[in-house]
């Protein structure tokens, strides 16, 4: 690290606050969030491309690395968060008119532009569409400039399903298939029943010009890289997008560490082929 990037760390971890201008919950458990930073002329230090992440800080708990879930061209930052620890049990109990502390972004977006005029292929599962959700909101707005969108989603429990506005809302854009499903299906449910990766089943995919962009449970990402790639998908086409316990952001603190690459800092989008004979081993 150079002197000149070393002196410069310290602004780049302080938090700038933002407040919470809308709240909704979806569950018990899953809540998004919408800020707007107090000093409206920090917001174009915060201008971010889709798959990066901001680190939410509340004073005298700590920090937790968070997706950016919304529309990289509007004013507020939106971030989804499912609680699971003790920094997220604290943002629970906030709701609007409330301030957080907020950095980044930080790490490597989805590969927009080299999926242009290119067929893209979106899986997810769980909670993982919304690392994603601004990168196909992205395409919609240049809806030219790429080839058929596929798009499928699983989760759990049919009461998982969130963002369901914006699935319907995928569904009219021409040349596009958005299909779901569930594992744990209720009365209500008119999708598909079973894994996400049986969707695979019901869609053609050309593996000369399909680039994959994939998030949710490693274990799932593992079965679906299995099969489009019996499929004839390359590695050099798959992008994933990694959950690891990001404490920093910047690559200084190693928690997030896999082999040689800082997930904070080299991802959290990989390409397969830079990560594979790390990525296939469980727990690293």
């Amino acid at each position: 690290m150079s002197s000149a990037a070393r002196a410069s760390l310290p602004d780049a971890l302080l938090p700038e606050p933002a407040e919470i201008v809308d709240k909704r919950s979806f569950g018990g458990s899953l809540h998004a969030y919408r800020l707007r930073l107090l000093d409206p002329s920090a917001r174009p230090r915060f201008d971010f491309e889709p798959g990066q992440f901001n680190m939410l800080y509340v004073p005298g708990v700590g920090e937790v690395a968070i997706s950016i879930s919304s529309d990289p061209d509007e004013e507020t930052l939106e971030h989804t968060i499912r609680i699971v620890g003790r920094t997220t049990r604290v943002i629970e109990g906030l709701g609007v008119g409330d301030v957080l502390g907020i950095r980044g972004p930080y790490g490597v977006g989805w590969p927009l532009q080299e999926a242009r005029w290119k067929d893209v292929l979106v899986v997810t599962g769980g909670i993982g569409c919304a690392p994603v959700t601004g990168a196909i909101d992205y395409i919609f707005r240049r809806r030219a400039s790429y080839g058929r969108v596929t798009i499928l989603h699983g989760v759990k429990k049919a009461v998982d399903l969130v963002f369901r506005e914006r699935f319907d809302a995928w569904k009219r854009f021409p040349d596009t298939c958005v299909l779901l499903s569930a594992d744990e299906p209720d009365r209500s449910w008119r999708d598909h029943t079973g894994v996400v990766t049986e969707l695979f089943e019901e869609v053609e995919i050309d593996p000369a010009r399909t680039i994959l962009l994939m998030c949710g449970p490693e274990i799932m990402m593992r079965y679906a890289i299995r099969i489009l790639g019996a499929r004839g998908l390359p590695d050099e086409r798959i992008y994933v997008s990694l959950e690891r316990n990001m404490k920093c952001g910047v690559g200084l603190c190693g928690h997030c560490q896999m082999g040689p690459k800082f997930v904070c800092k080299d991802g959290p989008i990989f390409r397969l082929s830079e990560i594979r004979r790390f990525f296939r081993t469980e727990h690293l």
